[in-house]
């Protein structure tokens, strides 16, 4: 039900067909964030008329409201935002980290207490596993400890430990035949524990590939030395997933080593605190100076909001805390996030990447 073409390499960056349900994914992609199945403030239909193909929804948060039961009613997650396009789900192993001060790990499970009423949850690989076919994902995601930042080496080693053996038993976790199973890399910045992570999970066999407890607190240098090596050492004919990164410079960071896929809270986010994505970098809606600037957020970009709005419009609107301006400032971001990707796949395809990241940092300084 999965397969990955791989059409074109650039030194170890990689151009790529995903297949994934009978949905074509160009790589490489980013795939906005629709945590509580909503891309916040965006409908289903104009997250799929940016181009985008695939979104990442949360299991542990999915689980405790609406629950399974409302969700199965709907024969999954798809239908019940109605969005025809693919659906990857993190398998909670992401809160293992996020909510440390609201729960307790064993080799069995994780024990939490609900972020929302404080009752207690228990979630573990077979659970994990069940509610992510229960959700109708496209692509399901181990269930893994998220290592935190920092952690010394014997801790590190320790919770990819456990990731691996829980990595066999979501394998083991699995009923249906269209569930597609990605493993999950950690070791924390350490390269020998990255290497042994990958050759476990390589061993009990996945997929598809991501990178793990990466963007909870390292620098961007650590993380590039991390991708550096462990990148290109993932099976060249599985997809790479780098999970929860990020800035367009990380990105394009990932893509010159190797990764395929991506997903980040970043550009909703930030448009929802007036940080907009621009060739130039950010431009921070809620500086002073945009009150009677008449420019758009970018004159190069085609979005719908730069095409009918000025940034002291927009500064307006945030000031007035108007839900549309949360609307047209998310409608930017996500238009620059697809036709970044959409231009790192052309150059790619047309063998002038190099031009292309040295323009992307060109840019930047002006």
């Amino acid at each position: 039900m999965i397969s990955f073409t791989l059409k074109n390499t650039i030194e170890k960056a990689r151009l790529g067909i995903l297949t994934v349900n009978n949905h074509i994914i160009q790589t490489p992609c980013f795939m906005p964030v629709g945590t509580a199945a909503t891309v916040k403030t965006m409908t289903a239909s104009e997250v799929k008329d940016f181009g985008y193909k695939i979104i990442l929804a949360n299991t542990f948060h999915l689980m405790l409201r609406p629950g399974v039961d409302i969700i199965a009613k709907h024969n999954g997650i798809h239908d019940f935002m109605n969005w025809d396009g693919a659906i990857i789900t993190d398998s909670g192993g992401y809160q293992v980290f996020s909510l440390s001060k609201l729960r307790t790990i064993t080799e069995e499970g994780v024990n939490f207490r609900s972020p929302i009423d404080g009752a207690k949850v228990f979630l573990d690989p077979k659970k994990s596993i069940w509610l992510q076919e229960q959700f109708n994902s496209d692509i399901i995601m181990q269930f893994d400890e998220c290592t935190p930042y920092p952690a010394d080496k014997k801790t590190a080693e320790s919770s990819l430990d456990l990731s691996l053996i829980w990595g066999k038993q979501s394998k083991l976790s699995l009923t249906k035949e269209k569930s597609n199973l990605f493993g999950i890399v950690q070791g924390g910045v350490h390269d020998d524990l990255r290497d042994k992570s990958l050759s476990g999970l390589i061993d009990i066999g996945f997929d598809g590939y991501a990178i793990g407890g990466l963007s909870v607190g390292e620098t961007s240098e650590e993380r590039n030395k991390v991708l550096d090596n462990i990148a290109h050492k993932m099976p060249e004919n599985k997809p790479r997933y780098l999970m929860g990164v990020g800035t367009p410079e990380d990105i394009v960071e990932a893509v010159i080593r190797g990764v395929d896929m991506f997903d980040c809270v970043i550009p909703t986010r930030n448009a929802r605190t007036g940080f907009l994505y621009t060739k130039n970098g950010i431009l921070k809606l809620r500086n002073s100076r945009y009150k009677n600037d008449m420019k758009p957020i970018d004159e190069d970009c085609a979005c719908y909001t730069c095409r009918n709005f000025t940034r002291s419009y927009l500064k307006h609107l945030d000031n007035c805390k108007e839900i549309l301006g949360l609307r047209l400032n998310t409608i930017h971001n996500l238009y620059y996030y697809h036709k970044l990707m959409s231009d790192i796949r052309e150059s790619l395809e047309n063998n002038t990447f190099e031009n292309f990241v040295k323009n992307f940092y060109q840019e930047r300084k002006k």
